[in-house]
This record gives structure tokens, C-alpha cells and sequence, in this order.
């Protein structure tokens, strides 16, 4: 039951050419930044990326990116990577935008064994196009398919061995979601206790839905576009 690794080459090994990813993480904040690194130095291509957003030119998801190793791109904010702009409007990268509830919906769908739901986010617009819709109620309601990944990539603050994930603030974001949808769940912590260590009213993501942890170091805190309020 001890799902500990030591490597996260080893860990990423069998995520081959043209794999799902859903990835965790918001903007910066609680992306599985060493798993990704992996992925890139390992050069696994025509990967379909499911997250928020594709990170920035030089980190995170942007990593890959700037490799070309993505194909297809599913996100809901795609505003700070030129390279994303670049690949995009020359037709090396598909793209396709989800509103962010729908976004984070699908993820937990998938997790739940859903394979769809409706959703009045979107009617009437360019998501619309092409998708099933349904009236409920005298609303008009589109229907949203289930994300399941091949793998998820997290990042948590904190894990026991069994692999029993507790994420702090804001770095929680789409990091539960994302381990319920991947097939191999993957992830990467700051810190692993022993069975029992942690208060079971803290953990987020019970650990029936993570195949293999890993322990990272030296993580980066690094903020996307600083601003400063006026005194």
C-alpha cells in the first residue's frame, strides 16, 4: 500500500506519445511543477492537456509547450503565454476553451463516474456549437461530457504514504479535481507522514484516487504578473 517513489522519471515513464494529462493547478499556484519537468526532459509529444491554464512561457505547462509536446490544448484562460499565441494562431496547437465551471465540472464528473451533464453556461455562444442541448424548465441547457484522463498530475502540501492528499489554501484550486479524473494519478508533495498522522478531517483527496507520490524539494513561489496596491 505504500505508494512512495523515488524518481519522477520512473513515475512519468509510461506516459507515452499522444496521452490525456489532467493537470492540476491555477495560473502558478499548486502546479505539479517537478512532474512536469519530467515530462519534459523524458520529451513525451502529442500530449492532450486538460487545466486551467498552460502556465507562462518559461514555466509550468509552458515547459512542454515551448518543447512542442502538446497537441491539444483544453483550458479556460489562456492570457499569459506568448508561445501558447504563437503555436496557436500558426496551427501547431489545438485549442480548445471551456468556461472554468465547466471546466472544473467536467474534471469532477469524470471522477465520479458521470459521463455528462448540462449546463446553461455557454448557450447561445461559440461553446455552444456542435453540442446536445436540452430544455429543462423552459431554459435552454447544454450538454457537457466527463473528463478522463489517462494520467493526472497534482501537487498537495502534504500526504501520508497511502497516499492520502491534504492541499493548503488557495493551492487546493483544481488539484482534488483533477486527481479524481486521471486513470493513474500522480502525485508530487512537500512533505509524507505515516498512516495515522494525518487528522482525517483534513485530508482532501482520500487516497484511493493516487497510484503513486513523490516527494519534491525546493519548490518555486513564483507569481505570475506582480502588482502593488497604492498606498
Amino acid at each position: 500500500m505504500n505508494k512512495v517513489m523515488n524518481s519522477f522519471l520512473e513515475a512519468v515513464s509510461d506516459i507515452k506519445d499522444g496521452a490525456s494529462l489532467i493537470v492540476g493547478g491555477f495560473g502558478l499556484c499548486g502546479i505539479p511543477e517537478k512532474a512536469i519537468e519530467a515530462l519534459r526532459e523524458q520529451g513525451t509529444k502529442d500530449l492532450t492537456v486538460y487545466s486551467n491554464n498552460c502556465g507562462v512561457d518559461d514555466w509550468g505547462l509552458g515547459l512542454l509547450l515551448a518543447n512542442k509536446q502538446i497537441k491539444k490544448m483544453v483550458s479556460s484562460y489562456v492570457g499569459e503565454n506568448k508561445i501558447f499565441e504563437q503555436q496557436f494562431l500558426s496551427g501547431e496547437l489545438e485549442v480548445e476553451l471551456t468556461p472554468q465551471g465547466t471546466l472544473a465540472e467536467r474534471m469532477r464528473a469524470g471522477g465520479a463516474g458521470i459521463p455528462g451533464f448540462y449546463t446553461a453556461t455557454g448557450v447561445g455562444t461559440p461553446i455552444a456549437e456542435g453540442k446536445e442541448t436540452k430544455v429543462f424548465n423552459g431554459k435552454t441547457y447544454l450538454l457537457e461530457e466527463g473528463i478522463i484522463g489517462d494520467f493526472a498530475l497534482v501537487k498537495a502540501w502534504k500526504a501520508d504514504t497511502l497516499g492520502n492528499l491534504v492541499y493548503r489554501k488557495t493551492s487546493r484550486n483544481f488539484n482534488p479535481l483533477a486527481a479524481m479524473a486521471g486513470k493513474i494519478t500522480i502525485a508530487e508533495v512537500e512533505e509524507i507522514v505515516e498512516p495515522g498522522e494525518l487528522n482525517p478531517d483534513e485530508i482532501h483527496t482520500p487516497g484511493i484516487y493516487v497510484q503513486r507520490l513523490l516527494l519534491g524539494t525546493d519548490y518555486q513561489k513564483r507569481i505570475e504578473r506582480r502588482t502593488v496596491a497604492k498606498a
